[in-house]
């Protein structure tokens, strides 16, 4: 129980400090115990007189006082952070993801961390190692990965995360063995290229990620699937990876080859169908009535190119706030994440 503690009723002038106000330095400066100032700024359960605790903050904030996290991390077993691994920062695929995460971890009281693995498996594995040492909370996996099985090393890194009472959160199968956020990419693309067909296009070509992506494979085949039950044939398959810079540059070679008006272009991302509407526009020829493009995800910009992009619109906010939810809820379970197509200028009705 804490005792009445007087602070001096004189402030005299310190010297600048030239290092870290530690917690026995707010404490002596509020005239508290050293428990009674742990409590405040520890977020202990254990009541403190409101007295106190205006004392205790008052004092913190004038000694320029933060919590020691990793010192927090070693006594409780987890620090206050939630760590998101993305593929790519600039992508606004994983902004959105992140802007969800970042909502459900300011709701509680958590920070967010985040670090782009450019979808290199060693760089995985290093950065799962150093974040282990951190003892985040939770650890989310937003990057699309492989059908291979997962490389050992994060395998290794992950499971002994898990092991020390950390939880993983992945973006479809093989995470590490922990909880899994699904997007239906397939069913998603399916419905794209059906209504695509339905709008009147029966030759289409397709920009995707190398073989054996996840993400990639699967709005590929969905795409197929639906174009061709309503009528339609995939030409060919052009293979790169998920940057703009890739869906230019597929664009660019298959403009090379010859590209027949009236034929559609699927993007598996909006990026990449961005992409390929900048060589299309470079190479002279129109977007739309020309040749047709249309991607998946609809982030924002989608709607800001001319032409505006038909695209699949993801959640994609929402999605970020469901791996969250996942990495706090003892009981989580996955809501529905609707997924709808959106169909704009890019790809106008052929007439009959």
């Amino acid at each position: 129980m804490d005792t009445p503690e007087s602070p001096s009723l004189v402030r005299r002038a310190r010297p600048q400090r030239t290092t870290a106000a530690t917690l026995h330095d707010v404490a002596r400066e509020a005239g508290v115990s050293l428990a009674t100032a742990s409590r405040v700024l520890n977020g202990s359960e254990r009541k403190v007189a409101e007295s106190f605790r205006e004392r205790v903050e008052a004092a913190a904030a004038e000694l320029g006082y933060t919590a020691n996290v990793s010192a927090q991390a070693t006594a409780r077993g987890t620090s206050p952070v939630i760590a998101l691994l993305v593929a790519d920062i600039a992508d606004p695929y994983f902004g959105l993801i992140a802007s969800g995460v970042a909502r459900g971890a300011d709701e509680h009281g958590l920070v967010v961390t985040i670090a782009i693995t450019e979808r290199d498996a060693a760089r995985e594995a290093r950065i799962v190692r150093a974040l282990r040492g951190q003892r985040p909370r939770g650890l989310i996996l937003a990057a699309s990965r492989t059908e291979e099985p997962m490389e050992s090393d994060t395998a290794r890194e992950l499971a002994e995360y898990t092991r020390l009472g950390g939880r993983t959160v992945s973006f479809g199968p093989d995470g590490g063995g922990g909880r899994q956020v699904e997007i239906d990419n397939r069913g998603g693309a399916e419905a794209l290229g059906r209504r695509m067909a339905e709008h009147g296009y029966r030759v289409a070509l397709a920009i995707g990620a190398a073989e054996g992506v996840r993400t990639s494979d699967e709005r590929l085949a969905g795409f197929r699937a639906g174009f061709e039950a309503a009528g339609g044939r995939i030409d060919r398959v052009l293979r790169g990876d998920f940057r703009r810079e890739s869906g230019t540059s597929a664009m660019t070679a298959a403009l090379a080859d010859g590209v027949e008006k009236g034929t559609l272009v699927f993007g598996i991302s909006d990026v990449v169908a961005i992409g390929a509407m900048s060589a299309i526009r470079d190479a002279g020829r129109e977007i739309g009535s020309d040749i047709a493009v249309c991607g998946f995800d609809d982030v924002p910009s989608s709607s800001d190119v001319t032409p505006a992009l038909t695209s699949v619109r993801v959640p994609l906010s929402e999605v970020g706030y469901q791996a969250f939810r996942a990495t706090v809820d003892e009981d989580w379970e996955q809501p529905p994440l609707p997924l709808d197509v959106v169909v704009r200028a890019s790809t106008p009705e052929v007439a009959a």
